[in-house]
């Protein structure tokens, strides 16, 4: 077993630039960055690599101590928690905490241009009852002035101030080679990749995403509310199932695209395709009570786009009124407004009370190995041809399609390529009659495969 990878955490109040350092630290926009305190509410992780050392950044919601609130008050100029993220302040501290309680090392983040506040004060002495290391990480320094400035930092007793520009990159290289030497005992060397299968769970808004991966790891991730679009981004969660690496990404509910607000939830449904798009096998989660949707529909076209393998799950099973008959009917329901989706498991969970939850990943995994199957060459071509000759095809402009050769090209996910005389000549159906010919003998569970034609020459 490979040893786990360093963790940093990055802490610190709303707004003083900790998305941003995070951004800067992976190299890429994976944290939400508005100029609004309080837009980060979950954790975020990324991968980072620095002097040949690779560690785990997280991005956290701003800590909002007692103090933080009354100095908002207070302080003229101060820019407001983002509108609704007040309604989260204790969700926000406890996601942190269990940021911190990860960490190897912690990096407190302040901010230069305001100054020295409370709220810093409270943060500095809540994180010096733990035995990490703590950085001190003064961002905004983008001029000789603040970065002068930095020293009155000292105070907080933490060590000595690092002075950055998250935006412009000044001082980031320096905050680097600190954390790598802190890390240097906790680091992981050169090691092979692991099998990862990546698990995404995508759905509408409140559907229960963030409570189902609460469920299944057993433990708080992701801030949980009854208000539609608590979870902002796309978050990453590693965990080990029967000796199966898994990541787990939590993705935020995907409206339809005329109800989606400009800004940060714009940013969000984006970052939810990206989710989707890195996935190996797509969760897509049903409200039970409502059944499915359009924008349900919407939302699975779009992992079919992405050529991704799909379990439904239908979520909040524990409140729909039922009978006998009620799981075979909503199953066949199900296959009708999804039917381009005949293919995939559908299992009636409840993540509230567990129930089913159990197969959750086992299915999940199922799939992603349906996903990476390959059918022999003889037997793949002895099943096109037995196809072929029972059911030939239409002929098109007075001549007939004509299959030479198939032979199977990748996998994640499986593809097809037949050779023919002419690809003008086969219609999508015919091709949809192959493909279920193919499921007939390999089903590909819950995977979508893909048949593409080459002209012989």
């Amino acid at each position: 077993m490979a040893r786990r990878q360093a963790v940093v955490a990055l802490v610190g109040r709303p707004n003083v630039g900790k998305s941003t350092l995070f951004n800067r630290l992976i190299g890429e926009r994976t944290a939400i960055v508005e100029d609004m305190p309080g837009t980060t509410r979950d954790r975020i992780y990324g991968e980072v690599e620095w002097r040949g050392v690779s560690f785990v950044v997280i991005d956290t919601g701003g800590l909002e101590a007692q103090k933080t609130a009354e100095f908002r008050a207070s302080r003229p100029g101060v820019a407001p928690l983002a509108r609704d993220s007040s309604r989260y302040v204790k969700e926000i501290t406890n996601q942190a905490q269990i940021a911190v309680n990860e960490a190897d090392v912690i990096v407190l983040v302040v901010d230069g241009k305001d100054g020295l506040t409370a709220a810093d004060e409270d943060l500095a002495e809540f994180l010096q009852q733990t035995t990490k290391p703590v950085l001190l990480a003064v961002n905004k320094a983008d001029s000789e002035q603040r970065q002068l400035d930095a020293a009155e930092f000292w105070a907080l007793g933490i060590g000595e101030p690092i002075a950055i520009s998250a935006f412009h990159g000044i001082g980031v290289g320096d905050l680097l080679d600190v954390i790598t030497d802190e890390l240097a005992d906790s680091l992981v060397g050169d090691e092979e990749e692991e099998d990862v299968v990546a698990i995404a769970l995508v759905g509408r808004p409140n559907v229960g995403k963030s409570s189902l991966l609460n469920t299944l790891l057993g433990r708080e991730r992701a801030i949980v509310s009854d208000i539609a679009g608590t979870t902002r981004d796309a978050i990453d969660t590693e965990l080990i199932y029967h000796g199966q690496k898994i990541a787990l990404i939590d993705t935020a509910g995907i409206r339809r695209r005329g109800r989606v607000e400009p800004g940060i939830e714009k940013y969000s449904v984006l970052r939810s395709m990206r989710g989707i798009d890195r996935a190996d096998v797509s969760l897509l989660l049903v409200d039970g009570v409502e059944g499915v949707t359009a924008q349900d529909a919407h939302i699975a076209g779009h992992v079919l786009e992405a050529h991704k393998s799909v379990v439904v799950l239908v979520n909040k099973w524990d409140v729909v009124e039922k009978d006998t008959q009620t799981m075979v009917e909503y199953t066949r329901k199900v296959r009708e407004d999804l039917k381009f989706l005949d293919y995939v498991p559908v299992l009636f969970i409840s993540a509230l009370t567990r129930q089913r939850v159990q197969k959750v990943l086992p299915t999940a995994l199922a799939v992603a190995t349906e996903r990476r199957h390959r059918i022999p060459t003889a037997e793949l071509n002895g099943v096109i041809q037995d196809a072929y000759h029972r059911s030939p095809p239409a002929t098109k402009r007075l001549r007939p399609l004509r299959i030479y050769y198939a032979t199977q090209a990748s996998v994640e996910p499986p593809t097809f390529i037949l050779f023919v005389n002419d690809p003008e000549l086969a219609h999508f159906s015919y091709l949809r009659y192959l493909e279920n010919q193919l499921r007939r003998h390999h089903p590909f569970v819950g995977t979508p495969i893909r048949i593409r034609l080459r002209p012989r020459s």
